[in-house]
Order: structure tokens, then C-alpha cells, then sequence
């Protein structure tokens, strides 16, 4: 899963993004890693695993990760190539959905590219920038295809072009692909079109160090940024980025004791993952050995061959059989030979569906 954090200027999308790449680790079994300069990954949290890796007494856990691709150059104009523009919005066409920072702190230290703090015009200037450069997209399709569907020969072209037609009327009223009704027919070509205001959105409010710990509700233009958010169907994650970058350099044990201070159950950081990992309907099925034990993700509703496959594709080419048992019961039984001898582990087929927490042994005959 690949996610593009954006945002204006100095309104600390760097900080945060420094807090996920956090230097000096150098493999995925950590918290944070670096891949290139402007890309990082970050663990699920997934308390899970711990648990599981004690029991199996695993050498290695791995767990689900998160990839964060850092945007850079997003200016009003963007879309007609202002700052990084196309660069920009080539890197952020690859993303499954995008974090969009918004400034949600007062600072005269901090300038800001609008001279005053406002969160919900800020994230209206991004969008805007999103949506022009999906009509553009939109109307370079059109001209590909408009000799074909002219003609009425090319019944697939003919209803594509009307699709784009009432598509480009939709954005035209500067209203995100995201919110335009389309039919089971449509939705192929939506998704072929890779339009960058249809990905799904989280907006993450940064906040300063002195509003940590406050109510959400205590904080103007956190609730902004929420009631725009709720009216538009995305999420909203409250951070400071400024702590996150600090928390991210802290052994394990400060940065517990740390959260403990201000009330709070995880970081910002972590609030942020598992929103993501929500927003894109996605689970984690566990495998479990002495050699490693690891999270595995998949997509809400896939079936059992299917996610055998994400470990091998012989796995999914073989299948034969899913040996199941849900995490709470293992642990409850001790293992899987205590939950063999109580009846627990369940024989499943091809069209068993896969459930978050399954912990699952598979079959297989290649």
C-alpha cells in the first residue's frame, strides 16, 4: 500500500515526514525505514504479533507495512506546472490514496504562503489543483478516443466518451471525482482514468506541542478541517509533527513514558497507519513458526486461495485446504496443538472468506 503525503508549504509535511523515515533505521522489521530519500515505510501496529511470536518463540516477526511517498512541490498552480507541478502530480497518480497535511497552528515564526492560518481554504487550494489537472487528464482521453466513438461503430468508445462528457461537467463545477454516482458499467473506466481527485483522503490536522493532550473539540480549526472532512467522506487524524519527528528518535521505553505524560494510548504516527490501513478496507491474516511470525495484508473479502497467494503464488496455484483459527483462541488454547485438541482449528475451502486476526496454516499440493 503505497500513500502520498501533500500539502502547502510550511505546513509540516516535512516534519512529519521525517518522523516516518526516521534515520538510522534500515529494514522494515523496524518501526520506520527509509527506502529513497522521499519515500518511507512504517509498521502496521499490530499488538498481535508480539503476542504470537512469544508463543511460537519466532527468531523474526514481521510485520504489515505502510508506504509513505513524500510530495513535493504542491503550489497554487501546480496543475499548469507551478513549483514541481506535473512532477508532482505524475508521483501522486501511483498513490492509493493521499494524506494531506493541513496547518492547524497558529506560529509567527512560521510564514505561511497565504499570510494567515486557514485550514479548510488551504485544503480547498490543493483539491482545486487536483481537479484541474483531472480535466486536463479527462480531455486528453477524450481526444484519444473521439474519432471512434464519432463514428457509432465502437459502441464501448461511444459510451465511454458520454461517461467522460458528464465527468468533465462534474469537475467543471470544481466537485472531486470522488463524488461523482457512477454505474457498475462506469466504474472500470473511472478507475482506468487514474484521476487524482477520485483517491480516497485522510486530512491530518497538525497541531502545535501546546495543544497536544487538548480535546479535539477545544481546538477551532481541528473541528474545521473535521466538519469539512465529514462533509466530504474522509478521515480526519489529529498530530503534531514537531513531537512525531521527536518521538520518532526515542528508544521505545522514553517514547511510552512520553505518550503516558500527555494521556494519551499511541502516537499521532500510529493513529495515522492504522487510519490508512482502515480507509483502504484492508485486514491482516497472521502466520506463525518458530522460524518467524508475520502479518500478511490483504484487501476485506478476499478468499482463502487468494490470500494464500500473497505468500506464494504457488500457494494459491496448489490450494488444497486452509487450517484457521482466530488469534483470541490460540492464544486461549496455547497454541496450535492445544486448539488441534480442543476442536478449534477449522478445515476451510476455497471459498472461505478471510477474517482480520484469522491465524492461518495452508495447504497446498503443486
Amino acid at each position: 500500500m503505497k500513500l502520498g503525503v501533500v500539502g502547502l508549504p510550511n505546513v509540516g509535511k516535512s516534519t512529519l515526514f521525517n518522523a516516518i523515515t526516521h534515520a538510522g533505521a534500515d529494514a522494515a522489521n523496524y518501526p520506520f525505514c527509509t527506502i529513497e530519500p522521499n519515500v518511507g515505510v512504517v509498521a502496521v501496529p499490530d499488538e498481535r504479533l508480539e503476542k504470537l511470536a512469544a508463543l511460537y518463540q519466532s527468531k523474526k516477526v514481521t510485520p504489515a507495512v505502510i508506504e509513505f511517498v513524500d510530495i513535493a512541490g504542491l503550489v497554487k498552480g501546480a496543475s499548469h506546472g507551478e513549483g514541481l507541478g506535473n512532477k508532482f502530480l505524475s508521483h501522486i497518480r501511483e498513490v492509493d490514496a493521499i494524506v494531506h497535511v493541513v496547518r492547524c497552528f497558529e506560529d509567527e515564526n512560521v510564514t505561511h504562503v497565504e499570510n494567515s492560518v486557514d485550514p479548510v481554504r488551504d485544503i480547498r487550494t490543493i483539491n482545486l489543483e487536483l481537479i484541474l489537472a483531472d480535466i486536463e487528464a479527462v480531455e486528453k482521453r477524450q481526444d484519444r478516443i473521439r474519432n471512434a466513438a464519432r463514428g457509432g461503430s465502437d459502441k464501448g468508445a461511444a459510451a465511454e466518451f458520454a461517461f467522460l462528457e458528464r465527468l468533465l461537467a462534474h469537475l467543471g463545477e470544481e466537485k472531486p471525482a470522488s463524488s461523482l454516482p457512477v454505474t457498475k458499467e462506469e466504474q472500470p473506466i473511472l478507475e482506468n482514468l487514474f484521476l487524482l481527485s477520485a483517491k480516497p483522503v485522510i486530512y491530518c490536522a497538525n497541531i502545535s506541542e501546546r495543544d497536544m493532550g487538548a480535546p479535539d473539540e477545544t481546538l477551532p480549526l481541528v473541528c474545521a478541517v473535521k466538519e469539512y472532512a465529514k462533509e466530504h467522506g474522509a478521515e480526519t487524524v489529529v498530530i503534531c509533527a514537531k513531537t512525531e519527528e521527536e518521538l520518532s528518535q526515542m528508544e521505545e521505553e522514553d517514547r511510552a513514558l512520553f505518550l503516558e505524560e500527555f494521556g494519551l494510548e499511541e502516537s499521532g504516527l500510529d493513529k495515522l497507519v492504522k487510519a490508512s490501513y482502515s480507509l483502504l478496507g484492508l485486514i491482516s491474516y497472521l502466520t506463525a513458526g518458530e522460524k518467524e511470525t508475520r502479518a500478511w495484508t490483504i484487501v476485506k473479502g478476499t478468499k482463502a486461495p487468494q490470500a494464500a497467494g500473497k505468500i506464494h503464488s504457488d500457494f494459491e496455484r496448489g490450494f488444497i485446504r486452509a487450517e484457521v483459527v482466530d488469534y483470541e483462541t490460540l492464544l486461549e488454547c496455547g497454541g496450535l496443538t492445544g486448539a488441534r485438541e480442543r476442536g478449534k482449528v477449522r478445515s476451510e475451502g476455497k471459498d472461505y472468506v478471510m477474517k482480520d486476526g484469522d491465524v492461518v496454516l495452508f495447504r497446498f499440493n503443486v
